[in-house]
């Protein structure tokens, strides 16, 4: 199973993209460019697992996060996984999860580094002493998930470990190029390369589903 690339994407959003509602065609623009610029750093998996997120950001996030909701990120991630899954009838984020990416997604989940409690516990963070408790009880779910062929679940708990590893790079945690922690970075970019392109062409077989309001709308002063 390949990869939809930028420039089928982008094709498609100039044949449609007058009938999309306003916000969503935002959206869309926003992540395809940024898919585009990911494409590009073949050599560079750091840079290309930046740029995949900030496509991601672009394409899910809304105003529910921005304005500090108590669902948070991880609630917005489900619900945003959850129609994305249900109307993918061709069944590509599935062949993704349990096929594809299969081995990287069970070490990503069964990996303490980019499990958050670990990382507040190291820094510090009241709280957290009994971290290998939560990472227990995490892996307790993520085996439930794998046995009842959850994909919702399964989505949302790799995107809630890439995203430890999203804050581990953009916050300087991190060195460029680094031996430590590379094949996570490997492996999420690979992730992110293959199912971001997925999860902007459903949206665009879709653009009248509630996709949220984007972050930062054009502002005409």
């Amino acid at each position: 199973m390949s990869s939809i690339q930028y420039a089928v994407l982008k094709s498609k959003q100039r044949a449609l993209r007058v009938a999309f509602p306003p916000t969503m065609s935002l959206r869309v623009h926003r992540s395809i460019s940024w898919i585009g610029r990911a494409e590009k750093e073949v050599d560079d998996t750091d840079a290309q697992f930046v740029f995949f997120w900030i496509a991601f950001n672009a394409a899910y996030a809304d105003e529910r996060a921005l304005a500090g909701i108590a669902a948070g990120e991880k609630a917005t991630f489900a619900d945003f996984f959850a129609r994305l899954v249900r109307l993918d009838n061709k069944k590509y984020i599935y062949g993704a999860i349990w096929q594809q990416f299969s081995g990287p997604i069970r070490l990503l989940l069964a990996n303490k580094y980019v499990f958050s409690p670990f990382w507040q516990f190291h820094n510090g963070v009241e709280g957290y002493a009994d971290w290998e408790k939560r990472f227990a009880a995490a892996q307790k779910v993520v085996a439930s998930a794998l046995a009842s062929g959850d994909t919702v679940r399964i989505l949302s708990l790799v995107f809630d470990r890439l995203y430890v590893l999203r804050n581990q790079m953009v916050h300087g945690g991190s060195t460029w190029g680094g031996k430590v922690n590379r094949h996570q970075v490997r492996d999420g970019a690979a992730i992110l390369g293959f199912l971001l392109p997925v999860f902007i062409d459903l949206m665009m077989d879709n653009p009248h589903e509630d996709w949220g309001v984007p972050f930062y709308p054009v502002v005409d002063e």
